[in-house]
């Protein structure tokens, strides 16, 4: 018999599909055995939408991408992980958001649900960007609500699915799950960001402050990425998105954090393209999630492998 437990899995199935199939994200699933450890790059997408309709140039809009953060961890799916990543671009609607995290004033009509605008939007950087750059408007006109929610339906949804299908297959499978929300940073803070002028560090482990991972995973990363020569923050300047909030139960064996790398490692950043450092960084990055697998290996039961 069908239960609908069964209709619900399949729906949400085809929802993933649906958003791989119609361009919103692409999922690599693992080669050979899996582990419950997923990985996902909502900001490296960078194909714009027909309908996207900004007024900012294409150099600022680029600041804003993740450039090739889904290629850095491209290795995740060589040791058991699953890889997700946006196509769209965190411009265009941000994957990272809560779908309340909505500046009304950027909006010709009431929006129909609730809303609850966050920090982000109080910086121009909520789930619609107001700003490309400090004081570079992204629109020249107000967004209609129907073309607001098309985003949120073709894209920001799909994503979410497709990562809580992931992350559910793993629990599913193996009782636990480790999820780990990849980023890049620029090397200073602009005046949109806490860290206004700030030289940033290698890279900036974060968990919401401790409040999405068991700690024991997050020193784990920490230590991990300072065994490999990087100057390591946690928690500062960055604390998280809400895509960490999405998955993660730390009391029940569901855990997620958000590795943030600064672009200087592996980019120019005036001109947007990789410099010789990337190569250097995709090996330490490969050394680092081949012991990610061991550790997490370390932490199930020998019926929780398969």
């Amino acid at each position: 018999m069908v239960t609908q437990e069964n209709n619900n899995a399949a729906s949400e199935r085809a929802s993933v599909d649906r958003a791989v199939r119609d361009g919103a994200c692409f999922v690599t699933r693992a080669q050979g055995a899996t582990l419950p450890i997923v990985f996902d790059s909502p900001h490296s997408g960078i194909e714009m939408p027909d309908d996207f309709g900004t007024v900012a140039p294409h150099e600022a809009l680029l600041s804003g991408w993740d450039a090739f953060v889904d290629e850095l961890w491209a290795c995740v799916p060589r040791h058991g992980g699953t890889l997700i990543g946006a196509k769209f671009p965190r411009t265009y609607i941000d994957a990272n958001r809560a779908a309340t995290d909505i500046d009304a004033d950027m909006l010709d009509a009431p929006w129909p649900g609730r809303i609850a605008p966050e920090k982000y939007s109080a910086r121009g950087m909520g789930l619609l960007r107001r700003y490309a750059l400090p004081g570079m408007p992204m629109y020249d006109r107000k967004l209609t609500v129907a073309e607001v929610q098309h985003r949120l339906d073709a894209y920001y949804l799909p994503y979410r699915a497709a990562l809580s299908d992931a992350a559910e297959a793993a629990v599913a499978q193996h009782g636990a799950l480790w999820h780990v929300d990849c980023h890049s940073m620029k090397s200073r803070g602009n005046a949109m960001n806490v860290d206004e002028g700030e030289q940033r560090p290698d890279m900036v482990v974060s968990d919401r402050l401790g409040t999405t991972a068991d700690p024991a995973f997050t020193a784990w990363v920490a230590e991990a990425l300072r065994g490999l020569g990087y100057r390591v923050q946690v928690n500062t300047p960055y604390q998280g998105g809400d895509l960490l909030t999405a998955v993660s139960d730390p009391a029940k064996r569901r855990s997620s954090l958000q590795i943030e790398i600064n672009r200087a490692l592996y980019m120019d950043e005036a001109r947007f393209v990789k410099h010789a450092g990337f190569d250097t960084l995709g090996r330490n990055l490969e050394t680092f999630t081949a012991a990610l697998a061991r550790w997490v290996q370390a932490q199930l039961s020998p019926k929780e492998i398969s």
